[in-house]
């Protein structure tokens, strides 16, 4: 779809943008779409399924109510859908789509057991139904995957739900009634897919496995492919001690949890790195890794074989995502890494990989009047491509306000 963005939305023009951007939330604040590996937009292109945080002046407290939100790009109206409890300050209630324009997912809260679920809702008619919870859901609709929502926090605030704090299970080693968990969105029902156990047995090697002895493993990203037939499930060990310090890796899995790969072995992952994702192809993982003193970007099979360099010259930062086209990466900049500005604002990147060029898209303010103690309401653009892979979407603060942002690249992918 083709939208006339001028027709509804104002510009952003500060620091001169090499493609049109618009401000798709003016005025409202507090909003956020999910991340870098799931797409706001409708597959048809029309719509954005966002989240309206309870508040961005305090941390969010058990109970507290955000908002879903839809915005017709084609008409420039904006809908509160639904209320959730089931939102954090980073990825919100997880609000996504499935297979087509009427299927809508997020996340809520029952506060009377402070157990999270997940809502399916048709978006033409309102009508919605319980599921198990949801952080990310297939191509099809027919199934969504999530580590513990209430799990999370143990080792990151800001990715999954908030309950009071004796409601959050804690792990001991690797148990074997946590892990990646799997839902149908037909009959709602939940299971656990592959245990942390099992992960611990098959992925890593017997002679690594002592170095995890005073220590405890969590899940926390899960992906699936745009293909559906794989899942990437980002595994954290932490210490039950200050130090070490905690430990990341990646595992790859069919979507019956068979065929388990170590993809990003935790050694490789300790050389300090961030935010892998599927490459469109379904057959690789991308993230940034430190190489010799500076972050590159690389790539691995899913099985863990050929890792190696993307770019030798490119810089990586942020929230990489490879365009179809094998050759263009879209990513952002946190506030802290070294090619952000001193004054707030930081650059929407457009990587090269053929050219080992980039063009900064947009350089726009992401930081917000309160970031929070520990940072958890910093705002993370978050840059994610729309199905057509012609438009990204992306988080900022550009007047103050919390909102999303639609940047058109068609001048530059061609």
């Amino acid at each position: 779809m083709v939208l006339n963005l001028d027709a509804h939305f104002p510009r952003y023009e500060q620091f001169d943008p090499a493609v049109p951007v618009w401000c798709v939330t003016p005025g409202k604040g507090r909003t956020i779409h999910r991340f870098f590996d799931t797409s706001p937009f409708s597959p048809s292109g029309r719509y954005l399924g966002l989240t309206r945080l309870a508040s961005d002046t305090r941390l969010p407290e058990p109970g507290d109510v955000a908002e879903v939100v839809i915005v017709d790009l084609q008409t420039g109206d904006e809908s509160i859908v639904a209320q959730t409890r089931g939102a954090d300050t980073q990825l919100g209630a997880q609000v996504q789509w499935g297979a087509d324009d009427t299927q809508l997912f997020y996340n809520d809260v029952d506060t009377d057991t402070w157990r999270p679920f997940g809502v399916v809702m048709d978006a033409r008619t309102g009508k919605s139904r319980r599921i198990g919870g949801v952080y990310m859901v297939s191509p099809d609709g027919k199934h969504a995957v999530s580590p513990c929502l209430r799990r999370m926090a143990r080792t990151q605030a800001g990715y999954g739900v908030i309950v009071p704090p004796e409601h959050i299970p804690e792990n001991h080693g690797a148990p074997e009634d946590d892990g990646v968990y799997v839902t149908d969105t037909a009959t709602g029902e939940k299971r656990l897919l592959v245990s942390l156990a099992q992960v611990f047995e098959e992925a890593i090697p017997d002679e690594e496995k002592d170095e995890f002895a005073g220590g405890n493993f969590y899940t926390f990203h899960v992906k699936y492919t745009l293909q559906g037939d794989r899942i990437a499930a980002v595994v954290r060990w932490k210490p039950e001690e200050s130090t070490p310090r905690m430990r990341h890796a990646i595992i790859t899995m069919k979507t019956d949890g068979s065929d388990l790969h170590h993809a990003i072995p935790f050694p490789v992952w300790d050389a300090r790195g961030h935010h892998p994702n599927w490459t469109p192809d379904g057959k690789r993982i991308m993230m940034n890794l430190t190489v010799d003193d500076t972050m590159r970007l690389v790539s691995a099979g899913y099985d863990g074989s050929n890792l190696g360099l993307m770019s030798r010259v490119l810089e990586g930062s942020g929230h990489p995502s490879l365009h179809p086209d094998g050759r263009h990466v879209v990513t952002d900049v946190y506030e802290h890494e070294r090619l952000a500005f001193e004054n707030g604002t930081a650059p929407i990147r457009l990587l090269d990989l053929h050219e080992d060029t980039e063009t900064m898209l947009c350089r726009i303010r992401i930081r917000p009047e309160w970031a929070g103690p520990r940072k958890e309401l910093r705002i993370d653009p978050h840059p994610a491509w729309d199905r057509s892979w012609r438009y990204v979407a992306f988080n900022a603060c550009a007047d103050g306000l919390r909102g999303v942002y639609v940047a058109d690249l068609e001048a530059l992918l061609g």
